[in-house]
């Protein structure tokens, strides 16, 4: 099938003279996770991970990272597609790889869906191939050969009150105009759905695990313009509603060098075809670009959503340690179960939350050698039967009204190998590391990644993804601008951003481990030497301690993971079943 599609695509290009079609897997909006409609690269390859997909007249490659090597191995062949490697040394990008490919033609004419772009990335390729390159904005190409393609996302939306995120949308508001008239702006331009749901205090389902709603959000200094069919009640506030499909429209009339002459824009999530329609009608002198500042602002917690994200943690570690008994029981007495049912029945303990809204991402259940990919996926039918033996690692997280959780646990299921003991023990020795961080005011993620990873490299060991990103309030599980990463981001910690700390090890046909809390990022006061920051960790579930090697941890390792553990009975055993907090009891007792 997926071959049949390259070779559609690549009949659509002869007939319309392009030489070359990229075709990426994100939204208007540059989101990380994106509505079917728009999984266009996934839609021509069949790989389902996360990639951009370029297709010549000789030539189909995906270009994805080290999370997807092992499954782009699986799942590439036979398609006519093949793997290139990023986030790995001597990667060739794909603005590079075109300028290489096309080196002896005289011109070449790149089609994009400049819907499916963001701006930033389209002006690479231009510059990467120089004046040769001819760039077609050719918005829904696949349209033609695609039949069935699912429409534009539209679900309820619901509005959250002052109460809950702790600043009202009249608040928000007023900050991004006073932001506006700091800048010299007239008006900012907000395409990022998560940052459009928290300016205004509204959440939906468009995207599948992403409370958001498909829109845009113009602010000037004296009303804002907000592109939906749905948010009729917040025209009260100001907000003048639009259609969504007519974002182009409203663009063209809106910014016409009177009304607004000075626009700002954050190129990273501008899609490739409102940025030609700004271009078209707005002088590029009074068009500036920049991080958008609802990122940074969005990032750094307030009171009232720390409060909340606090009780998602206690609420979601009860569901957390009643799954955990229950699937222990049920290993035990040999029942049967597989990935995709442990999946099922943790929902289930979730769904008895009151706030509950679903899960936060996709549930990885993955045992033995399954766990060896990052973000795989477990499927419906063929789950790997759970045995009495081995690792079994669980990453999952919900959405809740007063917060989002993202927690990872990896637990042995029977007995384990030496070098899985010891892979286990590294890996929690890294988590363990970072966690207990204290660090200047002013460090950024990248500064302080070395930690998770230096129990890892003592052993010549490491994990190919980040070490941690920022995590929304009732939002995107993955949100900037902060992370802890060893790709260089110049972005600062700052007390209130709520940010992962997993670190992992993945051995192809073994096993997985990785082990995620979330903290928070809290002053830790001044002295002669300046401001300090440090964590506190919000999750609350036990890590398992029947496995570890206690002589590779040192004694501050062995007593943050005593007092973790103590944290976690003393807070949850009081909510929980006398059985159920007897068994946990026992899993927390000092090593």
């Amino acid at each position: 099938m997926s071959r049949e599609r390259v070779e559609a695509v690549r009949a659509m290009m002869r007939s319309k003279g392009w030489d070359a079609v990229v075709l990426t897997g994100n939204d208007p909006h540059n989101s990380e996770y994106s509505a079917p409609r728009w999984l266009q690269a996934g839609w021509v390859s069949g790989f389902s991970g996360e990639g951009d997909l370029v297709v010549t007249d000789d030539h189909a490659g995906i270009w994805t990272d080290t999370r997807y090597f092992i499954q782009a191995s699986r799942q590439l062949p036979g398609t006519g597609v093949e793997l290139h490697k990023t986030r790995v040394p001597g990667q060739v990008l794909i603005p590079e790889w075109l300028a290489a490919h096309f080196a002896d033609y005289d011109s070449v004419i790149v089609a994009v869906d400049g819907l499916g772009m963001n701006a930033a990335t389209v002006l690479d390729i231009k510059k990467a191939m120089g004046d040769k390159a001819i760039i077609v904005d050719a918005p829904n190409m696949l349209d033609p050969v695609w039949e069935g393609r699912p429409p534009v996302p539209q679900t309820p939306v619901i509005t959250l009150g002052a109460e809950t995120v702790g600043w009202s949308r009249t608040q928000k508001l007023t900050w991004i105009r006073k932001w506006l008239q700091d800048n010299g702006s007239d008006a900012i331009l907000i395409t990022a759905l998560d940052e459009i749901a928290w300016m205004l205090n509204v959440r939906g389902q468009d995207v599948e695990y992403n409370p958001v709603v498909m829109s845009y959000l113009l602010v000037t200094r004296d009303d804002a313009h907000e592109t939906e069919d749905s948010f009729y009640e917040l025209t009260s506030d100001g907000v003048n509603i639009q259609d969504y499909s007519d974002i182009g429209v409203a663009l063209s009339g809106i910014v016409d060098g009177e009304y607004i002459s000075r626009l700002f824009v954050d190129t990273s999530t501008l899609n490739y075809n409102l940025y030609n329609i700004l271009k078209e009608n707005i002088p590029s002198s009074n068009l500036t670009s920049g991080k958008s500042p609802v990122a940074l602002r969005k990032a750094v917690k307030n009171n009232v959503e720390i409060a909340g994200m606090r009780e998602a943690h206690l609420e979601d570690g009860l569901a957390m340690e009643r799954f955990f008994f229950w699937l222990e029981r049920m290993v035990e007495a040999g029942e049967p179960v597989n990935e995709y049912e442990a999946a099922l029945q943790l929902h289930s303990f979730r769904s008895g939350i009151e706030g509950f809204r679903g899960e936060s991402f996709e549930t990885i259940s993955a045992y033995g050698p399954n766990a060896a990919l990052p973000h795989y996926v477990t499927p419906e039918s063929g789950s790997a039967e759970l045995d009495a033996r081995g690792l079994y690692l669980c990453d999952s997280g919900g959405q809740y009204l007063f917060g989002t959780t993202d927690i990872t646990r990896t637990i042995p299921l029977g007995p384990c190998t030496q070098l899985e003991k010891e892979d286990y023990t590294l890996v929690l020795k890294g988590h363990i590391d970072l966690a207990k961080a204290v660090f200047p005011s002013g460090t950024a993620g990248c500064q302080i990644d070395a930690l998770a990873r230096e129990p890892l490299w003592a052993s010549k060991r490491n994990f190919g993804h980040g070490t941690g990103h920022g995590v929304g309030f009732y939002l995107n599980v993955h949100e900037g601008p902060q992370d802890i990463r060893q790709n260089f981001n110049r972005q600062p910690l700052v007390p209130g951003m709520i940010t992962s700390n997993e670190p992992g090890i993945y051995r192809e046909g073994k096993y997985g481990i990785r082990h995620e809390n979330l903290v928070l990022c809290v002053d830790d006061g001044r002295n002669d030497f300046g401001q300090w920051c440090r964590f506190e960790t919000l999750t609350l579930c036990h890590l398992d301690t029947s496995i570890v090697i206690k002589e590779l941890l040192d004694a501050s390792e062995i007593d943050w993971l005593n007092a973790y553990n103590a944290k976690v009975f003393q807070t949850l055993s009081p909510r929980l079943p006398s059985e159920i907090a007897q068994w946990l009891r026992n899993k927390t007792l000092p090593i």
